[in-house]
């Protein structure tokens, strides 16, 4: 660990769960189509939206990196099947975002952003639609790379190579954290970067190649990397 100079970090299970998140997001979207579009809710129940979601996703195939692109067409396809104006995706989009971006910490994550960001500069990496200044994070990170501003998601090689070009090291000094085994750690080995598998849930590696440390929570990345 003695050559990295940043650190690079998934956000999206990472540093919160995105699964609780997302289906509040999508209740709090369908109770909003339901007070102002009653016909889209009479006609589909929150299952069948997520399926209009990926019937979309397989017509678009070349937005599938940008999620926020795929759910503003999965609104406009229900709305106007619906006799309803288009007018109504940004509300909605709107608070969906502002759902999605209402997380819990786990709670090592303050602490840990604490004491990493006085020594490297971090950068996020998604393909999700995570804010960091509605999430209040933002102050720890030098900078933020998406999928959507990429153009491609994770494991794809320019996303990791554009967050290293952000953090100012090459991809030799720089350490992903994250905790998806494809995604995350074999991504950012296939650039070179060194790699920590945050792996809460205790599940088992069935990979060859090896993430450099595997920890349960992100204070012990941190432990791992300020020694």
């Amino acid at each position: 660990m003695n050559s990295v100079r940043a650190i690079t970090l998934d956000l999206d299970d990472t540093l919160w769960a995105i699964g609780p998140v997302i289906v509040q997001a999508e209740k709090r979207v369908y109770e909003r189509l339901a007070a102002n579009c009653p016909a889209v809710a009479n006609t589909y129940s929150m299952d069948d939206l997520r399926e209009v979601r990926v019937q979309v996703e397989r017509g678009f195939p070349e937005l599938k990196h940008d999620l926020t692109a795929l759910r503003k067409l999965t609104l406009e396809r229900v709305l106007q099947e619906c006799g309803y104006d288009t007018s109504h995706v940004e509300p909605l989009f709107e608070e969906f975002m502002r759902a999605r971006n209402d997380v819990a910490l786990f709670p090592d994550v303050i602490p840990s952003l604490q004491r990493l960001s006085t020594r490297f500069p971090l950068v996020s990496i998604s393909n999700g639609n995570a804010d960091l200044d509605r999430i209040g994070l933002r102050h720890f990170f030098t900078a933020s790379v998406s999928a959507r501003e990429v153009g491609c998601a994770k494991p794809h090689p320019k996303v990791f190579l554009a967050a290293c070009e952000q953090a100012g090291h090459p991809p030799e000094n720089v350490i992903h954290i994250g905790d998806h085994p494809h995604q995350d750690i074999l991504g950012a080995a296939d650039v070179g970067m060194k790699t920590i598998w945050v792996n809460r849930e205790g599940q088992t590696w069935d990979h060859e190649h090896q993430p450099d440390a595997e920890v349960r929570s992100l204070s012990g990345a941190m432990e791992l990397l300020l020694g």
